[in-house]
């Protein structure tokens, strides 16, 4: 079978070969409910999953509502998130988003993307990792990993996340976007790095047109 020579062969190569090296991939950010998973995404700008996984517990455990966080004094709440970074701004869009969903949406979180990103906080990324984690629903989360990959895969050029997920939207079934994105994260942390990526040790080495190995006849 010869190598895919378009971004959209590229793409469904990619995912398959991705759905069999990360066939159980999931969300890393622990929660329990959407309002929990909403909470961790905001906190996880800038930061890893690891530092927000270190942090929510207790902020789940002071604040286990959205009501309950929506009546947080702000200065209680940067305690408690002071070392995922941006501490004073991640309190004020966590406070703000659980007021909006108390006023808005009678204390559920929405599922539609368009009422998703007018939470505070929340951008297109963000909801797109709601949609596809908790609610089952077609949502690709562009995130610096998914971006780099995209573009060392050769399936877009663009730098924009948002013209990244639209590339990405139009190569593979809407059930599918969730998974593919939470599989190119896996492989961007795990393999692909930033600054040295492991191209010896990758899967998709051979039809990648980024490959830094030296005899490689790379697809267009």
């Amino acid at each position: 079978m010869g190598k895919p020579r378009t971004p959209a062969g590229r793409a469904k190569e990619v995912a398959s070969r991705l759905a069999e090296l990360y066939p159980g991939a999931e969300c890393e950010l622990t929660h329990s409910n959407p309002y929990e998973l909403l909470a961790a995404t905001i906190l996880s700008a800038q930061c890893t999953d690891v530092r927000v996984n270190m942090v929510t517990p207790a902020l789940f455990a002071r604040y286990p509502t959205p009501q309950d966080l929506a009546d947080a004094h702000p200065g209680d709440v940067e305690q408690i998130v002071r070392s995922t970074g941006f501490y004073q701004s991640k309190a004020k869009n966590l406070i703000g988003m659980a007021q909006a969903v108390m006023e808005r949406f009678g204390g559920e979180i929405p599922r539609e993307l368009e009422d998703l990103v007018t939470l505070p906080g929340v951008g297109r990324k963000t909801g797109n990792v709601l949609r596809s984690v908790v609610f089952d629903l077609p949502g690709l989360a562009v995130d610096t990993h998914v971006g780099r990959l995209s573009r060392r895969l050769g399936l877009t050029t663009e730098e924009d996340p948002v013209k990244v997920e639209k590339v990405l939207n139009g190569f593979l079934p809407p059930p599918e976007w969730g998974r593919f994105s939470l599989r190119l994260i896996l492989h961007g942390r795990r393999v692909c790095d930033a600054r040295k990526p492991r191209c010896d040790v990758c899967e998709l080495e051979d039809i990648c047109p980024s490959s830094s190995l030296p005899t490689k006849n790379k697809s267009k």
